[in-house]
């Protein structure tokens, strides 16, 4: 930090990548202004090509320290960095479960940590972290607040910490799509094609597609076309929770969603308890693996699941009947289960439930490609808005989407 004419205090600042197709530099002269600050372009070289980054130099103004750091911190989430890093800053957490005062918090961008002059990569990046270091190993990695330990070297400060900005994706124009939710108006067989051909490029790169789905799946009748998917190898895990298996499970035992006929879609006498007896003869198994080896669960999507090996992680909340006796309900050990996933993903599907694909979301790296199905306009907005340039949102019926989606993938 340097002091500028009429007392300003200024900073000297760089960036690297796509700036400008990316709309990164956009981002960082209007954030500038925005935030009351001023700034003079040092040095700006465009990149020709997709190889060859851009690059430039920057000086940013502040009134004083306070407003200059409040400028910076800004800046760090869109990958800026000082024009002269110094190394990241650690400090010893001060209990179990408790980070030191200034720690760094994480974003779902590619981090990374300098070293001794070096920059390192932060493993395991998610948002809402702290970093561990282990400067000897020169080594670094996220970790969730409960899972610090006191002594623990946590970073603190921006010092020496850098992000990587999401860019577009230049050389993948058959995903020109991705950058915006698609409405309600625009045609979908066309975005189900993009989505069918992102699904058939992650599993060829044996990378993990994460299916999130919520209850609806099975209420529409939508869950023969999941099974399809599973039964393809276009699933590598599904997250969900006490209610996607209970009612799947209730159909496949009473041929009921919620008491209703999954045939005459009318309501059954007595249809009410079904899920309630569903969550009863399962417990009485011991769990939904052991009634699928019993035979008393012979069909439905938790079967195909059983049936081909596929994992799945369903985490419990407050309102839960039961709960199954797969279901986890300390909510601590879910996401515990649910991150491995999350860090190998290479897509994810999140398909009617808000609030799953919310948690999913800030457990998933940003350059994951999020495929966010809905019939609601707001939940796929709220689920699309994560900053990057990988996030489909298609405004549907879930029923349609996996039947066109099934169909296109041929299984």
């Amino acid at each position: 930090m340097a002091e500028g004419q009429g007392k300003r205090v200024y900073e000297d600042i760089q960036a690297e990548g796509h700036l400008v197709d990316s709309n990164i530099l956009a981002r960082i002269m209007s954030g500038i202004v925005e935030l009351d600050g001023e700034f003079e372009v040092l040095s700006f070289q465009i990149g020709r090509g997709n190889e060859n980054p851009s690059t430039m130099s920057m000086r940013v103004y502040g009134r004083d320290g306070s407003h200059l750091t409040e400028l910076l911190r800004m800046l760090h989430s869109l990958g800026v960095v000082p024009a002269h890093p110094g190394d990241v800053s650690v400090e010893p957490a001060p209990a179990d479960g408790v980070f030191p005062e200034g720690f760094y918090a994480t974003t779902n961008l590619e981090t990374l940590v300098r070293i001794d002059g070096l920059w390192h990569p932060v493993w395991g990046t998610e948002m809402d972290l702290g970093i561990c270091v282990d400067v000897d190993a020169k080594r670094a990695w996220g970790v969730p607040i409960s899972q610090v330990r006191a002594g623990d070297p946590i970073a603190v400060g921006q010092v020496g910490i850098r992000v990587s900005s999401q860019e577009r994706m230049r050389d993948k124009d058959e995903f020109e799509f991705m950058n915006s939710t698609a409405s309600s108006e625009k045609p979908k067989a066309q975005i189900i094609r993009q989505v069918a051909a992102l699904l058939r490029e992650v599993r060829e790169a044996e990378q993990a597609i994460v299916a999130v789905v919520g209850p609806a799946v099975i209420h529409t009748g939508a869950a023969e076309h999941l099974r399809r998917l599973v039964r393809g190898g276009y699933v590598s895990v599904l997250f969900g929770g006490n209610a996607v298996a209970t009612h799947d499970i209730e159909s496949a035992l009473y041929g009921t969603s919620l008491g209703i006929d999954m045939e005459t879609g009318l309501a059954v006498p007595g249809g009410h308890e079904h899920h309630l007896r569903a969550i009863n003869r399962i417990r009485a198994c011991g769990g939904i693996r052991a009634a699928v080896d019993d035979g008393v669960l012979t069909e439905g999507l938790m079967h195909a699941l059983v049936e081909t090996a596929t994992p799945y992680v369903l985490a419990g909340s407050i309102r839960d009947d039961g709960p199954l006796p797969d279901v986890i309900t300390d909510t601590i050990k879910a996401q515990e289960a649910m991150r491995p996933w999350c860090q190998k993903a290479g897509a994810c599907l999140m398909m009617s439930t808000m609030l799953h694909s919310i948690a999913t979301g800030n457990l998933l790296p940003a350059a994951v490609t999020t495929v966010c199905v809905d019939i609601n306009p707001a939940v796929v907005t709220k689920l699309a808005d994560r900053g990057s340039f990988q996030t489909i949102g298609i405004i549907t019926d879930v029923g349609l989407f996996l039947k066109q989606l099934a169909d296109e993938l041929a299984c």
